[in-house]
């Protein structure tokens, strides 16, 4: 699923997983996203309603593949962003940063 064909609303029942390290993270994100670093995602699967309806966005679309792959073996129903967080960046979806800063995907 490309970026622009995401749902707009980002709220439960809809999960975008961003699994991008905390770096990247911090220099813009999608509003409403959930982050948790791909090496992480074992460990804090507590954090991810298996009934949502759930997204996976990396920076290009590599990394997220390879967890909705995993994600989907272990019995969630996850989509991979084709293109990731650029792909969002590129179609005009809003990004944010925590601390207010101007935020950008490089």
């Amino acid at each position: 699923m490309s970026a622009a064909e995401l749902p707009s609303d980002l709220s439960e029942p809809v999960i975008l997983l961003d699994v991008r390290e905390n770096d990247e993270w911090e220099q813009g994100h999608a509003p409403g996203a959930v982050h948790i670093p791909m090496s992480e995602v074992p460990s804090r699967l507590a954090e991810v309603d298996i009934d949502a309806r759930l997204y996976v966005v990396c920076k290009a679309g590599g990394r997220s593949a390879r967890v909705v792959e995993y994600l989907n073996q272990i019995g969630y129903d996850a989509i991979n962003v084709d293109g990731g967080m650029s792909a969002w960046q590129h179609s005009g979806r809003p990004l944010v940063r925590d601390d207010g800063a101007e935020a950008r995907i490089l």
